[in-house]
């Protein structure tokens, strides 16, 4: 009988290496680093194969619209989406993972990975989880691991033992070591790249957990136990799932188990994990370099940089080894070799507004960018996607002003609805019931004027809303 495989995808990631741009509401899993889809889009792509059943996602719960719009977005019907209300790390999710599977199949085999690495041959990743079927079955804990090019220190490393099949034993697992050890890895041809992705039976990791790490299985056990199910989402119990320790799989589990074995993953690989992992990936030009993104970017007299800008038109003269990154709202100048660090400057930020979130901020109904700014006024771009619907609600300290300058806007107002179109404009009174829609076939795009005594965007009262956000107030 034929095993099934149930891909589950871990997006609960934050990306802070990646800042400016991948930011805590829109990290680097949901960017369009590449091309014209998500690094969460591209692996799912990779797992449409008749050897996957469809997958699981489990992310973070302020993520879940992005989760499900952008796989609404390339046609992917997704088996669960499991949302963690606080960030537990891996082990807490494989466990979640493995309980879910376990509950509709026994024998089914998971196989867990990221949302945010670069795989380009999705058949060659297909054949080589193949390879990690047999030990599987067998009921070992398989893991993935990448040959090494070059001794990279921000990765973790498997030392590996004997061979049996396409299956080595792990002798040890080892974090991000000083750039000596990585060299001596390197030269002595028995280490691997951890490359994050496991491969599992269900029952065989719930048993791990019994046996290494009971408190996360019990954690997870309950928080699905008293999950809230709505919008074709399920957010596991918030003081549950607190309960469970904050640490890595590789830490609870792989590296005390008995049974863990690793397997080759003979593909292309990158965890896209810095700015200069980025620039790898990327093609460049003879001196070295990449300019990357929408704005212009001019390079003289540079080597070996990477440059990207959404906005402002950006120049570079007389550098090497550099990492530029423009953002409207923040601006990252790094020597490439010290691209790692970024998450540190993050973590010192402490989470400044810029750390946070874009001044574009998208919403299940769209999105909008915040234009200008003062003592009681703030003025707003909206975009309304067609169909999309704002909440019925109220604001107990700001008055709006809306202007269509693209598409269609229904208003309603005092439980009166009216058209408006481009060029017409409307008022919404302090304490009025409202709500914006769109239902025209293009995006509607409107400017909004606030003013008031308090323009917090949790200033805000709902009534009724076609996204399922009444229930909980962290849904802005």
């Amino acid at each position: 009988m034929k095993v099934a495989i149930y891909p589950t995808i871990l997006s609960g990631g934050s990306g802070t290496r990646l800042w400016p741009l991948s930011r805590r509401d829109l990290p680097k899993q949901f960017l369009k680093l590449f091309g014209d889809e998500s690094l969460l889009q591209s692996t799912c792509r990779r797992l449409a194969n008749p050897l996957f059943e469809s997958p699981t996602v489990i992310g973070n719960h302020d993520h879940r619209f992005l989760i499900q719009e952008q796989l609404a977005e390339i046609g992917i019907t997704p088996r669960h989406v499991v949302l963690e209300p606080v960030g537990r790390n891996t082990a807490a999710a494989a466990a979640t993972a493995a309980l879910v599977v376990a509950a509709e199949d026994e024998n089914g085999l998971v196989l867990l990975l990221p949302s945010d690495h670069i795989v380009p041959d999705a058949d060659a990743f297909a054949a080589c989880v193949l390879k990690g079927v047999p030990a599987a079955e067998q009921g070992a804990l398989v893991t993935f691991g990448v040959e090494p090019d070059h001794p990279h220190t921000g990765y973790g490393y498997l030392e590996i033992g004997d061979q049996t099949g396409e299956a080595w034993t792990v002798a040890r697992f080892v974090e991000k070591p000083s750039q000596e050890a990585a060299q001596d890895y390197l030269e002595s041809g028995r280490f691997l790249w951890d490359a994050g992705v496991f491969l599992f039976g269900a029952k065989q990791m719930i048993a791990a957990f019994e046996a290494l790490a009971p408190g996360i299985l019990r954690a997870a056990a309950d928080a699905l136990a008293k999950a809230h199910r709505e919008t074709g989402a399920m957010t596991l119990d918030q003081e549950a799932y607190e309960s469970a320790e904050n640490i890595s799989l590789d830490y609870a589990i792989m590296e005390k188990a008995d049974n863990v074995r690793t397997v080759l993953l003979r593909t292309a690989w990158s965890d896209v994990g810095s700015w200069s992992a980025i620039w790898d990936v990327l093609n460049k030009d003879e001196a070295g370099n990449v300019a990357h993104g929408p704005a212009a970017i001019n390079v003289h007299g540079t080597t070996n940089s990477y440059a990207y800008s959404d906005r402002a038109s950006v120049s570079i003269v007389g550098l090497d080894n550099v990492v530029v990154v423009a953002t409207k709202d923040a601006i990252l100048v790094a020597s490439k070799d010290s691209a790692e660090s970024v998450k540190d400057l993050v973590a010192a930020l402490k989470g400044g507004e810029e750390t946070l979130r874009h001044t574009r901020v998208y919403r299940p109904w769209g999105w909008y960018e915040g234009l200008a700014s003062g003592e009681r006024y703030q003025v707003k771009c909206l975009m309304v996607k067609p169909g999309g619907k704002l909440s019925l609600q109220s604001h107990r300290h700001r008055a709006e002003h809306w202007v269509v300058v693209q598409g269609t806007a229904s208003v309603t107002l005092g439980g009166e609805t009216r058209l408006f179109g481009e060029n017409e404009s409307t008022y919404i009174p302090i304490g009025a019931k409202h709500r914006l829609a769109n239902p025209g076939s293009v995006p509607a795009l409107l400017i909004e004027v606030q003013s008031g005594s308090y323009l917090g965007e949790d200033d805000i009262v709902r009534y009724e809303d076609i996204y399922g956000r009444l229930k909980d107030p962290k849904d802005l």
